[in-house]
Order: structure tokens, then C-alpha cells, then sequence
């Protein structure tokens, strides 16, 4: 079993087989990391999200990389948090779970992932990091396609509750 590794680093930059958007449920763009891989791609990226007709929160669409180094965009549309009390963290695992079902169907064995719902949408990092390492785990269990998860955090306090998380469920 692999360990998913922690990086701070722009997901946009990096050469892995997809990147997952913390997306907002119009996919056309917005801020954070949205905003950040919009740019990246290119205009291309904003006219095929359009074409895909939106994403539920905690569903996950794909999209060509277009200027990316990676191929492929995983769009994900994470929970805004609410005190915790409106189905936050079943949707929040439900991101993490989509976005990695889409990787054997499209030949997907690297991937770069953003802390979902972590940035404007509020969730705490510590819950939100225990729920992506849960799911990384049970993927990585079953048997998963991907040979490497990597979260690409932003800021010392989302690397430090990722690495605790990390610790916690795999005992590195």
C-alpha cells in the first residue's frame, strides 16, 4: 500500500495524469483553485464546461487538461460548510470517492488533489482531512488504478491537519 503525499505546491504546475478542481457548481470558473486552474487551462477549458451542464456538489465531472500539464481535470463540487449539520461530510467523501471512480475508466494513475471545500467554502481542516485520508484509504484498499495521490495543500495549517489525518489513518 502507497501513502498519498502531501505537497505545497501549484496544481497547476504539476505533471500528473489529472487534477482535481474544487470546482463551484457552474464549472465555469470562480476562485482559489477554480480560479487558478481556469486560468491555467485556457478559454478551452471555460467552453467545454459549458457544454457539461453544471455539477451537484459532491459529484465529479471530467474535462481535458487543455493547457494543463495534466491530461485530464477532475471538477468536484464540494460542500460549503454549515455547522456540520446538512450532510457536509457525506458530501465532502462523496467528492473524494467521485473524483477517484473517474480514474480506471480513463486510464488515470496519477493524481493531484486540492483540500476540497477547505478555502471559501469554510470546512474545517482537521474534519476535512480526515475525511480524504478515510477515502484515499478505502480506495487504496480496494485496489484503486492510481499508484499516486498527491494533496496539494495551501498554507502550513492545511499541511499540518493533512499530515496528522495521514498519520492517524496509515501509520506513517
Amino acid at each position: 500500500m502507497f501513502l498519498p503525499k502531501l505537497l505545497q505546491a501549484d496544481i497547476t504546475t504539476l505533471p500528473v495524469d489529472a487534477v482535481v478542481n474544487a470546482a463551484n457548481e457552474s464549472l465555469l470558473g470562480g476562485g482559489g483553485v477554480d480560479g487558478a486552474i481556469h486560468l491555467s487551462a485556457g478559454p478551452e477549458l471555460r467552453e467545454y464546461c459549458r457544454k457539461l451542464g453544471g455539477c451537484p456538489t459532491g459529484q465529479a465531472k471530467l474535462s481535458p487538461g487543455f493547457g494543463l500539464k495534466a491530461k485530464w481535470i477532475i471538477h468536484t463540487v464540494g460542500p460549503v460548510w454549515r455547522g456540520g449539520q446538512h450532510q457536509e461530510a457525506e458530501l465532502l467523501a462523496s467528492c473524494y470517492r467521485n473524483s477517484l471512480a473517474l480514474c480506471a475508466p480513463n486510464g488515470i494513475k496519477t493524481i493531484a488533489i486540492p483540500a476540497i471545500s477547505c478555502g471559501i467554502y469554510g470546512y474545517p481542516l482537521d474534519a476535512a482531512a480526515r475525511i480524504a485520508m478515510t477515502e484515499f484509504k478505502a480506495f487504496i484498499a480496494a485496489g484503486g488504478p492510481v499508484e499516486k495521490i498527491t494533496m496539494v495543500l495551501f498554507g502550513a495549517d492545511a499541511f499540518r491537519a493533512f499530515s496528522a489525518a495521514r498519520k492517524e489513518l496509515f501509520w506513517d
